[in-house]
């Protein structure tokens, strides 16, 4: 196994599948910024909200311009209706 390489099983020192410990240093701002979210959000735990955030970031630098695009479109078209061949964003009367 090369190193770094997670096993995918619980290792000596108790690492959950698929994690693997390490030290990394963060400017304290961006440290602060995570854990003021997480004691916003009534607990939970500031690496687990750094490793989504990289999470995320991996899997939009991986996807294609057209699947971004076709995935904005898909969460942003609910919020517009059609009535009567015009376009309007919901919420606002049309004139």
């Amino acid at each position: 196994m090369a190193r770094g390489e997670a096993s995918g099983h619980i290792g000596e020192k108790g690492n959950p599948p698929g994690k693997i410990r390490i030290t990394i240093r963060i400017d304290e701002d961006v440290l602060d910024w995570f854990r003021e979210q997480v004691h916003r959000a009534g607990g939970g735990n500031y690496q687990t909200l750094i490793n989504n955030v990289l999470v995320d970031y991996i899997r939009v630098q991986k996807e294609s311009l057209e699947a971004t695009l076709r995935r904005v479109l898909r969460e942003e078209m609910p919020a517009y209706v059609v009535r009567k061949g015009a376009t309007r964003r919901k919420g606002r009367r049309s004139r």
